[in-house]
């Protein structure tokens, strides 16, 4: 039997303790179980996938390590704009071929451990599924439709001539998806499903992830940075997404 919005857990303010090795939890009482949710909010970058897509483009300008430490600054939180840290970093990428994006979905974007697994259960359990990514929408079209998810918001490159203009495109609902953004659509999402967000759980591994994470009634940490795991319910330190999966009952 399905518990109510009202009974399922919210926000931790206690200590994490580890669930089996490299699992840790926080805040978490009976076993849970999938089929008290509805849908699942995931990041993209280094959480569904192993990369930083902007730092793989990058390395096709030759500017891997300017836009890399900007990226890793970001996401641990040191830089609190994201939005203009993004601006700075695809700046940094006018002039490379679009060419290049293929070359990084083909050689380089892989399928984090343990993610269709994990995917596959939520939908099992009837959840819709949502990626919300401060990427880009070349890649997160191609990952939405290899994991058949059923919405997905992202960012989208200029480009003009087969080259990147080293600028985001303005979209109806604005230009850049940063933290504000996924919590806002992670919401829109729960309203036009008819749901409490507290129904909703939300994966991510960076800084900008914590709104939506904080929104949801579930959070989960895959290999995230300090201060995500030091807030997450769920933190995977060790091994694939699909360990969240230990953490539920049947």
């Amino acid at each position: 039997m399905s518990i109510s919005a009202s009974s399922l857990p919210t926000a931790p303010s206690v200590a994490a303790r580890e669930h089996a090795p490299g699992l840790f939890v926080r805040g978490l009482g009976a076993p849970l179980r999938l089929s008290d949710y509805r849908l699942v909010a995931f990041d993209m970058d280094s959480t569904l996938i192993n990369i930083e897509c902007i730092d793989e483009i990058a390395a096709a300008a030759g500017r891997r390590d300017e836009v890399a430490a900007i990226t890793e600054a970001a996401m641990r939180g040191e830089i609190t704009d994201f939005k203009d840290s993004l601006r700075r970093r695809v700046a940094l990428l006018a002039g490379v071929p679009e060419s290049a994006l293929e070359a990084v979905y083909t050689e380089r974007l892989r399928l984090n451990p343990g993610v269709e697994a994990f995917v596959q259960a939520c939908q099992a359990a009837g959840l819709k599924t949502l990626l919300v990514s401060g990427g880009f929408t070349y890649f997160s079209e191609r990952v939405r439709q290899r994991l058949g998810l059923d919405f997905a918001r992202a960012n989208t490159l200029g480009v003009y001539n087969g080259r990147l203009t080293g600028t985001v495109q303005d979209r109806p609902w604005g230009d850049i998806v940063d933290g504000a953004e996924k919590r806002r659509v992670l919401l829109e999402v729960c309203e036009l499903m008819g749901i409490d967000s507290r129904q909703a759980i939300a994966v991510g591994d960076g800084a900008n992830d914590l709104p939506m994470m904080g929104a949801a009634g579930l959070s989960i940490a895959y290999h995230a940075k300090p201060a995500v795991r030091g807030q997450a319910m769920i933190s995977i330190e060790d091994g694939g997404m699909d360990r969240a999966l230990e953490v539920f009952g049947a």
